[in-house]
This record gives structure tokens, sequence and C-alpha cells, in this order.
């Protein structure tokens, strides 16, 4: 076991390509009696006019409908030797090196490691993707096609890091207890897979279809249930995290920014329960869609948030808490080896950066290239476990499938198990042998990983989760 406190970041990156599994908890050094602290913040990440939605796969923002934030959270003392933060980010992904600024910026602010900030992205796909390698390829290589402005992403980078810093100048909110409620969701989710009426199988489910076969099929492997994490002082609650999985998009694709049918509900909590902080995270959700339910028409926005905010409501209602007695951050390096076959290989990849024709492509090719630039480096993704004892909170990195967050729940079924995606999202889709064995329509692009993938994760998550323990 390897402490936190005798390690720099440097050593932090080399214990994990090592292979070493880091607790960032010890419950042995720290001060006994210390208080449990939580601070929280919140800062505007709305992208500008003319900024690229989902790193150019679609129109550029043109109009904002309601604001993007990031909001998260500081909790330190108790047995932690340094605190831990968790952000939450209304962007539809952040990825490599970006990520890695993200963590380093706030921890700078909170006075924590790097690998101590859990940061994840909700996915709405009318926002921003930060690669920035990906971006500096489109740029040096003049390339037409463009995943974020640089200046913009070191701007709201700064932003976010102050608000945590000024949250922590502030008065700690006490901690004593850590809350844990469920509730199924109604006419909300489908898994992007579903049978056709001829017994073969489409993967042709998206966030909207007006497919009548795609509506009427069964929902597919889902998890039906909206979860909430919560901290409490004695009796008074201080903040909500939600969780559920399903992409988080009714309407998209046109350049108005919006947090969509998520963001509705959250700020609709936020309503209910003033003073109570609310977060909402995306599950494991690569491949979970509302499309059963949402035929795309924007009055669908308001009725999806509307079921979205009764399972949150009703997931708070069902809330048993327990004392917060020892909390530990857990980080698994996972080692993803590079996609290959055609169009994956890093001749196809550079070949694609230059066609011109193609603007996407070369998106694609950026963040492709950069992703293997990663590899190359040796650093591997972190996949960090905040334990806090009668609760798990684990991020997954990139689009995970919603068999991954069942899988969570079913290794520690004597846990209150909260499984987010998208985080650091470098790897793109990460699929099953099922997925790839039925040639999901999907993994055609956006997916960077090779097969190994599933076997990597999942022994991932069996460490990190203590499975058995």
């Amino acid at each position: 076991m390897i402490h936190e406190s005798r390690l720099s970041r440097r050593d932090l990156l080399a214990g994990l390509a090592a292979g070493a599994v880091l607790s960032r908890s010890n419950a042995a050094a720290a001060a006994p009696g210390r208080p449990w602290e939580l601070f929280t913040f919140s800062a505007d990440v709305t992208p500008l006019i003319g900024h690229p939605c989902m790193g150019g796969g679609i129109a550029p923002v043109k109009s904002v409908a309601d604001p993007l934030d990031a909001i998260g959270f500081v909790l330190r003392g108790g047995t932690l030797i340094k605190p831990v933060a968790v952000v939450v980010v209304d962007w539809c992904e952040i990825r490599n090196d970006a990520y890695d600024r993200w963590r380093d910026a706030i921890a700078r602010a909170v006075g924590t490691d790097p690998l101590n900030v859990l940061v994840t992205a909700v996915h709405q796909h009318d926002a921003p993707i930060a690669d920035l390698t990906a971006e500096k390829l489109l740029e040096e290589n003049r390339c037409t096609g463009r995943i974020c402005n640089l200046a913009f992403h070191e701007l709201v980078v700064k932003r976010v890091a102050r608000a945590a810093g000024s949250a922590l100048k502030k008065p700690a909110k006490r901690v004593t207890h850590v809350g844990m409620g469920r509730a199924k969701a109604e006419r909300l989710a489908a898994n992007r897979r579903f049978v056709l009426p001829d017994g073969s199988i489409s993967y042709h489910r998206m966030s909207a279809t007006k497919d009548a076969q795609a509506q009427a099929a069964d929902e597919g492997t889902i998890d039906p249930f909206v979860k909430v994490l919560s901290f409490w002082n004695e009796d008074e609650p201080l903040l909500a995290l939600s969780s559920y999985a399903i992409h988080p998009m009714s309407h998209y694709g046109k350049g108005e920014v919006s947090a969509d049918f998520v963001g509705m509900a959250r700020r609709g909590r936020q309503k209910s329960l003033p003073d109570v902080v609310q977060i909402y995270a995306s599950g494991c959700s690569g491949n979970v869609v509302a499309g059963k339910y949402n035929d795309g028409d924007p009055a669908n926005r308001a009725e999806l948030a509307g079921r979205l905010e009764a399972a949150m409501a009703a997931a708070w209602d069902a809330t048993r808490r327990e004392p917060l007695e020892v909390a530990a951050l857990r980080l698994e390096p996972l080692r993803f080896k590079a996609r290959e076959g055609d169009g994956f290989t890093e001749a196809d990849l550079k070949k694609q950066l230059m066609d011109h024709e193609k603007p996407f492509g070369q998106c694609l090719a950026a963040m492709g290239l950069s992703w293997r630039k990663r590899l190359e480096s040796g650093q591997p993704i972190a996949l960090p476990t905040l334990d806090l004892g009668p609760a798990l909170l684990s991020v997954l990195p990139g689009e995970s499938y919603v068999e991954y967050q069942l899988l969570a729940e079913r290794l520690r079924p004597d846990k209150f198990v909260m499984a987010l995606g998208y985080g650091d999202a470098a790897t793109g889709y990460i699929p099953t042998a099922m997925q790839l064995a039925e040639h999901d329509a999907n993994l055609h692009d956006w997916c960077w990983v090779d097969p190994t993938a599933e076997a990597v994760l999942t022994a991932g998550l069996k460490a990190g989760l203590k499975a058995g323990k």
C-alpha cells in the first residue's frame, strides 16, 4: 500500500503505471477526532457563440437556451489525509490532457493531489468536448475541423478552480452522516440494442427516434433506478448527488446550448430543496438513450425532465442515513490498448487528419491520435472509488456501457454503489464482448480501445470496489 502523503504527482503517476493500488486515505495516520467538513461550489461553463459542439460533430453554438454549470464539492477532515474533490461538468466530454488540466487546477485550488480530484462530464451533446492535444494537432496541420477553443478552455478551468478555492475560504459545513436512496424511473431509458420482429438485432435506437419498431421494442438492458447520495449534518441535509444511466439529450444538434432534461430536473430539485445543493451526474450510459420515449419533439424535453425529477424526488424520500466514520479513495490503474484495424491504425488516423473534405473526420482522427500519444507516454487511466463506508462512488472512464454499472452493483451487493460514467473520456465507447460480437453499429467510430477493454475495466472494478471484502 502506498500512502499519498509521501507522494508527488510524478510519483503518483509512476505508481499507477507500475501497477500500484493507491490508497488516498489512511485512518491510522489521520489525526483522531477531526470533524468531516464539506464545501460546495459552482461556476458557469457555458460556451461562446461559435464554439464547437460534440467535438465538431454537430452544429457549433448558435444560441443558449439555458446555461451550463460545473458543480462540485470538497470533502476533507475525518480520516482523509488530504481533501477529495468531486466535480460534475455540463459538457459533453473532457479527455486526455484536458482532463489532467482540470484535475491539476482544482487540486492546487483546494490543496490536494490531482488524483484526489474526480471529474465527470454529464455528456449533453450541444456542449463542448475538450482534448488539448487533439485541438493542437488540428491547428498545427491547418485542418478545417475544430474540437475546442483552447483559450476558452483555460478560462473556464481557472474559473472553476477559483470557485473551488473560494469555497474553502468560507465556513465549512460539518458532516456527520451519508444518505443513500434510490427509486425507479418510469418511461425514460432504453438500451440502443433492440430486437426486430424478424428476430434480428438492431443498435439504431438513438436519443430521439421516430422509428416505430424502436419505440415499440422492449427497453432492453438498463439500470432502471435513479440513485441519490447525500451528506448530512445530523438531521440537516447539505448536498444531494443524483445519478441515472441515460444519454442526457432530448432534441439536439442544431447549436442551441442546453443542460437539457437532466439540467431541468436538477434545477427543479434545487427549487424544491433550496438549502440542499443539487448535483446531477450521468451513470454509465454509453448505450442507454431516451429514444423509446422520445421522438425529438421539443415539447418532450419538459416531459422527460418531469419523469426524471419525480424519480429523483422519490429516491430522496427513500433515503436512509448512516454515520460517516471512515473514508478512503482508492485508485486502480487501467491499461487499455489502442484499437487497431481499418481506420484506426496510426497511419490511417494521420491520413484521415489531412482529409479536409471531412472536417469531423479530422476531429475524430485527432482524438484517436491524442489517445495513442497518451498510451505511448505510459500514463494509464485512473479508476477512482471513494469509499464512504456504507456507500461507494466510482467514476468510470469514457462512454462505459451500462453493463459495467450493473456489474459494479453486483460486485458489492452489501453496499450502496453509485457508478458514474464520463470520467476521462479518452477511450470513447467501452462496450462488452456481446456488442462487439453483434457488430454494434455505434462502434464504427468513437471507440478507441481494443477488444481487451472489457477485461481491463472489469478487473479494475473488482479491485477498486474490493469485491468480496
